[in-house]
């Protein structure tokens, strides 16, 4: 009796053996969906399915699968599921970006800790007012419901696609396969290892957070793009919860309270230097003195 998650080989060229864990098996021909293998198992929650692990590789629900396989679901619940939601918004993010200021180029958009963010090049840099217009229209392109397709090319195909996208341009000559991923939804196409979501109309809720600037690749040399964060989670109620802890947090940061309590400033003399007022100067010896005590 076999002990490990993988399928037992079969003689047969024509069909493979697919599991689904814990312990679900059924032989297909080959070249099937991974989105046709979960419907075949009569799955309940099969909406709440974004995306599969396919002997430990996450991979889109569209991925064919031609040879013998184990297959994980992977939901909105799980981890992989939150970033898989959280990389799809932050390319709405970049769609409607693309839409609302023609000439703007594009660069990155990873997740991060909390949700995400993406770097733009704009033709007349963003301000806050802009992030509930651009809040807006992702809302509208999760409305259309647009298919996220997942397509590869070669490098040279991908250098024609993204002829008109310098930052594009850059990342396609670091990518050492010589075959490369792009998603396309509607008229939007970018440049991306995935997986993503389905659709754009599986994009939950999300909120744009805030604008800042960022050197191309962390590098001061090279030109200041500009950084909108924003978050996404399942449900408004998880959004909402998190709104709020950031809400909390800026009561107690050090730059506010610093300037509401009159006890430091910073000036252009002193770039990221801060200059203590009488009020933070008493902190200050209180602090040292009671160091002194101590060692």
């Amino acid at each position: 009796m076999k002990t490990d998650n993988k399928p037992e080989e079969i003689k047969s060229n024509e069909l493979i053996e697919i599991k689904i864990l814990p312990d679900k098996v059924k032989k297909f021909h080959k070249e099937v969906s991974a989105i046709e293998v979960l419907r075949s198992f009569d799955i309940a929650n099969l909406d709440e399915i974004i995306a599969v692990r396919i002997n430990d590789k996450l991979l889109d629900l569209s991925h064919i699968i031609t040879e013998n396989a184990v297959l994980e679901p992977v939901t909105y619940k799980d981890k992989d599921g939150l970033d898989i939601l959280r990389h799809t918004t932050a390319h709405v993010m970049a769609n409607a970006v693309y839409e609302l200021f023609p000439g703007v180029k594009i660069a990155i958009g990873p997740t991060i800790r909390d949700g995400f963010y993406y770097d733009f090049d704009p033709p007349i840099p963003f301000v806050l007012e802009d992030l509930e217009k651009i809040e807006k229209r992702m809302k509208e392109i999760v409305e259309r419901d647009v298919s996220i397709i997942r397509k590869e090319v070669n490098k040279e195909e991908a250098k024609k696609v993204f002829s008109n996208e310098i930052y594009k341009q850059y990342l396609i000559d670091d990518i050492k396969e010589e075959i490369i991923s792009i998603y396309e939804q509607g008229d939007f196409i970018d440049l991306c290892r995935g997986p993503h979501l389905p659709s754009t109309g599986k994009v939950k809720m999300f909120k744009l957070l805030s604008i800042a600037g960022a050197y191309w690749r962390g590098d001061e040399r090279n030109p200041m793009l500009q950084r909108i964060y924003g978050t996404a989670f399942t449900t408004q109620e998880e959004l909402e919860g998190h709104l709020k802890k950031i809400e909390e947090v800026k009561k107690i940061d050090h730059r506010k309270l610093g300037k509401e309590l009159d006890l430091y400033s910073f000036h252009k003399e002193g770039p990221g230097f801060p200059f203590f007022h009488p009020k933070g100067m008493i902190i200050i010896n209180s602090i040292l003195d009671f160091l002194k005590e101590e060692l």
